[in-house]
């Protein structure tokens, strides 16, 4: 996530400096809403304390942008735990599906466990401490997902760790036949470029959403190209704001935006 607000955990410490093996988790809050930070004011994520469940944030919610095509999907999984977001949601939210968290760093894990309401793994949740790129190349994974979310960022937090065409590919891979992607990206950064040529590459079909927040762009990557309707989209969306109350009308003013752009 790329919105910037300073900690409220002193970052000072009396003992000598050495290199972690990661950065320090460490939070913040203002006016009811949680934040995680990597240790610097970039936001990795954020929860709404009285809603802990819901995506605060609109990038979160531009990650469910997959809702417009795959009402009941099998298995979900993210790539980058955050605070548990997209994890959450999508575990309360479709009851029947598994859902599989992928974070490399343990401490955050524990803080998703302990401040961001992170529920056990169970038959259907699963939180896994493995890096992202073993998960994608594991065989075992392979035409498994309906659903991949990808929000990969470290402390800097300038552009996504995996970026290159090889980890999109086995990212693609992990879906099964008419699976979509979706992936958190930084606009205003040189990163992003790379980024989306690597998704093109890898991908039969990419839709990007309008920029928000402070250069967030969510790209929407499908596994086998689709006729994009728009009609067929906007009825769509009305029953997703409707059940969930989630903005899907926006989604597909931004798809129809992308599709013009392209």
């Amino acid at each position: 996530m790329l919105i910037k607000r300073k900690s409220i955990e002193q970052e000072e410490s009396s003992r000598p400096a050495r290199k972690p093996k990661y950065a320090p988790v460490t939070l913040s809050e203002q006016d009811g809403v949680r934040y995680l930070h990597f240790g610097t004011e970039w936001v990795q994520g954020a929860m709404r304390i009285r809603k802990p469940n819901w995506p605060e944030l609109e990038y979160a919610q531009q990650m469910m942008t997959w809702m417009l095509w795959r009402q009941k999907p099998a298995h979900i999984a993210q790539l980058g735990l955050g605070t548990a977001t997209l994890t959450k949601y999508c575990y309360v939210t479709f009851p029947e599906a598994a859902v599989t968290a992928v974070e490399l760093n343990p401490s955050v894990i524990a803080i998703c466990e302990s401040m961001f309401k992170l529920p056990p793994n169970d038959a259907r949740l699963r939180v896994v401490e493995m890096d992202a790129l073993d998960f994608v190349n594991d065989e075992a994974n392979a035409g498994t997902l309906d659903v991949l979310q990808v929000d990969l960022y470290d402390a800097t937090a300038r552009g996504p760790v995996l970026d290159s065409a090889e980890f999109y590919q086995s990212c693609n891979a992990c879906l099964t036949d008419h699976g979509i992607m979706t992936v958190n990206l930084f606009g205003d950064h040189p990163s992003y470029a790379r980024n989306i040529k690597a998704i093109k590459f890898a991908f039969e079909q990419v839709i990007c959403l309008p920029q928000v927040h402070d250069g967030n762009v969510v790209a929407i990557a499908f596994r086998r190209k689709r006729a994009i309707d728009l009609e067929a989209l906007a009825g769509r969306a009305a029953q997703i704001v409707a059940e969930t109350k989630l903005p899907a009308k926006s989604w597909v003013k931004g798809i129809t935006a992308g599709i013009t752009s392209l």
